[in-house]
């Protein structure tokens, strides 16, 4: 077997252990098997203790494991670590930073190799080969251990990321954290209940069995049922299958024999596990046997496995569907949760929500802002079913969980939900008060929606209108697009709630992370491709039906106004002015008395930045989509954890880029606002007043906020502040510094959420 093979089928395995601790045996195991040496073995650095501890090898002592450990700068493990690379020794005996540990019997062994395994740049562990012979390992035994380490690395930080490691050693249980996006502000604490898929095996949670009888029985009939279906599809089959093919049924009856695969059901059922835990230890078990086998008819028996797996849960579900109770205080929890499975549950009892995919601009999160729930998105690393039940931390403001928190953070999470909540109830007197600096200038605070729960929201907090509502949810909600007469209805509501405020209703934004069901694109590169306008132009029957259904929801209104997203040229702009004059003029002759609205663009991509005169000239106003303008001008893409520290809105090159753009639609003298997250943020927002934008619009939860911060600084103070960021040239400094004078002038407890936990 090539040494690609061997490769392949390590991480295989490795990926298909039914836990961390099998995972690091069985890398050990074939590490030193394919590379033909005495001893393998896994040092994994524990940041908490400040020590490399042995958690698996082959060739030493095996009480030693899980209990011998060295200091991070102790031995040639720590060498190793320390350096980032590997280290090649025909004695080991003979290096000065060798250090004897007689625990492991590793006497008689004099060559040594260890590389580093790292992830995202952090060293995680050292993977270690010796051998009784002095010889130094060759360059290709060195390159294959490289090679493993890496391939491997991402499998050792889930387990580092999910605290579960250590958790067999005695220590005491620690606190563990997983990194996210932050989806929505704030904190929360509550205990964790797991959402997770219909007819999905692999997300079922581990849960007990309240009742062991009723969970054998309710296997019972998943059984009698799941049998009858395969005798049914058996008899369909005989007119085109043949009887070797046909044999293949009476495997499935026999593997679904009750004292066959169902006996080990009912085995883990007994040991406390409830059915659909039980039956996906079992499944996941023999899936994990069967892709081992060198033979590969029998590895392809792991799929008929897999199958009847699904079939039986699809039952257990079926007749199943306990009424899920939520705790008082439920942090909600899901490998992706989607807008509308958050709108049918008891908001009143959620706290905050975790998932382990997902982006900060996915609707589940536009919701989570606009509902005011904390929310913490992309923790690819969370373990949610050994979380399911567990009481978690969610700091929304940083992007992280923590479990097993100590009762010092615990405290101290506590306090910062008090003060926000004490901050908030403060900050409820400024409803009615203009968004005014002290020396008199104001600026318009709109909000951002999408849903029939932002408008009470958005009018209690005291907005002046909506910048941007976001089309395209109720695309989202639904199986099909909605007819004219279904967004007309849709668009009214939201008209007629803010009337005579003016309305920004951006046409159908899909493409990028925002896809339909229905309408499904497929791209290589989404964020690059078919999306926003681009859609629209290419279905103008779908845009002029929105038009129409918007200009006949302003009748009587007349506080219309209509944006049209990721426009990249002045072309685009005028082939959509031609199609909503179309619709108007069609609308019109139906006898529908409405004015023709104001038309604008969105400026997020940077070839309208460098087109904003071109187009304030063409249109009746510019707003900026921060998001997305800081995404293409810093080349970022904004949901990516392992670039998310290069996402900076305060870049002196989107800072210059925001400048530009307000200067040139005043040459014009057209009006310009920010609907993306800079004008939610009080610190950001400041500085796109003493820009000159004339309208900032946000998520409902930030207005306040922001409002607070606006009336309690001059705009000569903002315009120094200004002038000093756009003289600096790192985005962290210029955080650092805004947080600083902020501070001075007494906003610190409004901007707090910039540098929590």
């Amino acid at each position: 077997m090539s040494m690609l093979d061997t490769l392949r089928r390590i991480v295989q395995e490795v990926n298909n252990a039914p836990d961390i601790r099998s995972a690091l045996d069985f890398m050990a195991l074939r590490v030193r098997d394919a590379m033909g040496t005495e001893v393998c073995s896994i040092y994994l650095r524990d940041n908490t203790a400040e020590r490399y501890v042995l958690m698996a090898s082959e060739g030493l002592k095996r009480e030693a494991v899980g209990h011998v450990s060295l200091g991070f700068s102790e031995g040639l493990v720590g060498q190793v670590g320390q350096r980032e690379e590997p280290i090649n020794l025909e004695d080991a005996f003979a290096h000065p930073k060798f250090h004897y540990l007689a625990e492991t019997g590793e006497d008689p062994f004099h060559a040594f190799l260890g590389v580093p395994v790292m992830h995202h740049g952090e060293v995680l562990g050292v993977l270690v080969v010796q051998q009784r012979d002095a010889r130094r390992f060759d360059q290709s035994e060195e390159a294959f251990l490289v090679t493993i380490s890496a391939q491997l690395s991402a499998v050792i930080a889930h387990a580092h990321a999910s605290g579960v490691l250590f958790e067999q050693l005695d220590t005491p249980e620690r606190a563990s954290f997983y990194d996210g996006v932050a989806g929505a502000s704030g904190a929360a604490i509550g205990i964790a209940k797991l959402l997770f898929p219909e007819t999905d095996l692999s997300a079922v949670p581990d849960r007990d069995a309240e009742d062991v009888a009723s969970e054998i029985a309710l296997l019972d009939e998943a059984l009698v049922r799941v049998r009858q279906e395969i005798r049914d599809l058996a008899e369909r089959a005989k007119a085109s299958l043949g009887a070797e093919e046909q044999a293949l049924f009476d495997v499935y009856l026999r593997m679904l024999d009750r004292h066959a695969l169902p006996a080990e059901v009912i085995a883990r059922i007994r040991e406390g596990q409830w059915v659909q835990g039980a039956l996906r230890m079992v499944v996941d078990a023999h899936v994990h046997n069967f892709e081992m086998m060198d033979d590969p008819y029998l590895r392809e028996r792991a799929a008929d496995v897999r199958d009847l797996g699904r079939r039986l849960l699809t039952q257990l579900q079926s007749r199943n569907r306990r009424q899920i109770e939520y705790p008082a205080h439920c942090i909600l929890m899901g490998d992706d949760i989607s807008a509308p499975m958050l709108m049918e549950l008891p908001a009143e009892r959620i706290a905050g929500i975790v998932t382990s995919r997902g982006s900060r601009n996915s609707h589940m999160a536009i919701v989570a802002r606009a509902m005011g729930i904390p929310t913490v998105v992309g923790c690819q690393n969370l373990p949610l079913k050994k979380l399911d039940g567990k009481e978690l931390i969610v700091d929304g403001f940083r992007g992280r969980v923590v479990a097993n928190a100590s009762v010092e953070l615990k405290q101290q999470f506590e306090e910062i939900i008090a003060e926000e909540e004490s901050l908030l109830a403060g900050l409820e007197k400024l409803r009615d008060e203009p968004a005014q600096t002290e020396d008199g200038v104001r600026v318009q605070l709109q909000v951002n929606t999408g849903l029939m729960t932002d408008i009470n929201r958005s009018i209690e907090r005291g907005a002046e209108g909506v910048g941007l509502y976001r089309t395209e949810i109720p695309f989202m909600v639904r199986d099909r697009f909605p007819s004219e007469e279904e967004q007309r209805a849709i668009y009214r509501e939201q008209l007629a709630a803010f009337a005579p405020m003016p309305v920004t209703m951006r046409t159908l934004d899909i493409g990028g992370d925002k896809s339909l069901s229905y309408f499904p694109i497929e791209e290589e590169n989404p964020f690059l491709g078919w999306r926003g306008i681009r859609v629209t132009l290419d279905h103008p029957e779908i845009f002029i039906v929105q038009v129409r259904a918007m200009l006949k929801a302003a009748e009587g209104f007349d506080n219309l106004r209509i944006m049209l997203p990721m426009i990249t040229s002045v072309f685009e702009a005028e082939e959509a002015q031609h199609l909503i004059h179309r619709a108007w003029l069609e609308v019109r002759e139906e006898g529908i008395d409405v004015a023709m609205p104001p038309v604008g663009v969105m400026i997020e991509v940077p070839a309208s930045v460098y087109q904003a005169r071109a187009l304030a000239q063409r249109v009746d106003f510019l707003s900026v989509g921060t998001n997305d303008l800081t995404q293409y001008l810093l080349a970022v893409d904004r949901n990516n954890r392992q670039i998310a520290d290069l996402y900076n809105s305060l870049h002196p090159a989107v800072l210059h880029a925001l400048l530009h753009v307000v200067e040139q639609a005043h040459e014009e003298g057209k009006p310009v606002s920010v609907c993306g997250e800079m004008a939610g943020d009080p610190a950001s927002a400041l500085l796109l007043m003493a820009m000159g934008y004339d309208a900032l619009s946000m998520s409902a939860s930030n207005l306040l906020r922001v409002k607070a911060a606006v009336r309690k600084v001059s705009m000569g103070f903002l315009r120094r502040l200004l002038n000093e960021v756009l003289a600096m040239d790192n985005g962290e400094v210029i955080a650092s510094y805004m947080d600083l004078q902020l501070t001075k002038v007494g906003l610190g407890d409004l901007i707090r959420h910039r540098k929590s936990g």
